[in-house]
């Protein structure tokens, strides 16, 4: 179902980017936690009151969640690429569409609290083939619509310490976590030292206990856009799982 932002709202096709990502439903616990947690409704783009932390300063929590409220609270299944020149973002939305009405819904394990390559994160309490496949089919998918990464882009990517499995991924799909590499995870912090993140973590510990006592379930996939790299992330439409 299309969003009201995007239908009010189109980015222009040659600037903008497109992801695929698992957001949790408008309304629920989940989604009002991570909106809450970041700061930012990635529907409306309203800005929100953070939580108060004891021993963080306000200040400091906006800082450690910028980056991660730039992309909106989500967990990655198909990384940000700008759309190619055969296609608009009508036909993503279209074959999005089509994608999720031939999927069925994904019971995951319950979420932990945990570290990722020293960013905090809401992550799997365990592994998930199912998790894993529903990502993997969703990078597949939508290949066809990705431009080929920038030079920038890539050379970013690849400086940035990749084995050479995550190498090759890059090359096939422009993103190096994918595949055998993919982690499903949904960031809250930018990449903290040891001693903020025990601190930070302390602090969020009894504010996402209560989202990680039941199984996840995936029902739906959502396209969020972004009109140019220093805009921020914006859900524009949503899907709801129904094979």
């Amino acid at each position: 179902m299309l969003q009201p932002a995007f239908a009010k709202r189109q980015p222009s096709e040659t600037a903008a980017r497109y992801a695929v990502y698992f957001a949790p439903p408008p309304g629920s616990p989940l989604e009002r936690f991570g909106a809450v947690w970041l700061g930012r409704d990635c529907e409306s783009g309203a800005a929100l009151d953070q939580p108060r932390l004891s021993g963080i300063a306000p200040e400091r929590l906006a800082a450690v969640t910028e980056a991660p409220r730039h992309y909106g609270f989500h967990a990655t299944l198909k990384a940000p690429f700008a759309l190619s020149p055969q296609h608009g973002a009508a036909d993503l939305l279209s074959a999005v569409a089509a994608f999720a009405n031939r999927q069925a819904p994904v019971a995951a394990p319950p979420l932990r609290l945990g570290r990722l390559d020293g960013f905090l994160a809401l992550l799997l309490a365990a592994p998930s083939d199912s998790v894993g496949g529903l990502a993997a089919a969703c990078v597949a998918a939508f290949e066809g619509f990705r431009a080929s990464a920038t030079a920038d882009d890539a050379a970013r990517r690849e400086s940035a310490g990749l084995s050479p499995r995550q190498r090759a991924l890059l090359q096939r799909w422009g993103y190096p976590y994918v595949m055998e590499e993919f982690r499903f995870h949904m960031t809250l912090t930018a990449r903290l030292d040891d001693a903020e993140s025990d601190a930070i973590e302390a602090a969020l510990a009894p504010l996402v206990a209560p989202l990680c006592r039941d199984p996840l379930i995936i029902d739906a996939v959502s396209v969020f856009v972004q009109d140019d790299r220093a805009t921020p992330f914006r859900l524009a439409a949503r899907y709801a799982l129904a094979g």
